[in-house]
């Protein structure tokens, strides 16, 4: 039985465009791993920026409440000296 010239030639067709299509998915695989890697990288500087972060805000926090306790200080004194000013004590109130 004689092979069929037509059939070969769609045969050869389908597997030219099967390997296209194999090549394309290996080299679209290669870019998308390759973003991916990048993507981890840049997630992974992101995270070590934010941790810095972390520590700088607990820090101003505490600067924060630092100041906070020296402005109360300060008030205070104000108090006691514009009280002994005009004569009066703020605590005997």
């Amino acid at each position: 039985m004689a092979e069929d010239p037509i059939a070969q030639s769609e045969i050869a067709a389908l597997t030219r465009r099967f390997e296209q299509a194999h090549e394309t998915t290996v080299r679209e695989f290669g870019i998308v791993k390759s973003d991916l890697t990048a993507v981890r990288l840049q997630v992974g500087n992101l995270d070590q920026k934010v941790g810095g972060l972390d520590e700088k805000v607990d820090q101003l926090a505490g600067d924060l409440r630092g100041l906070n306790e020296k402005i109360d200080r300060n008030q205070a004194q104000i108090i006691q000296l514009l009280s002994s000013l005009v004569g009066k004590d703020p605590d005997a109130t």
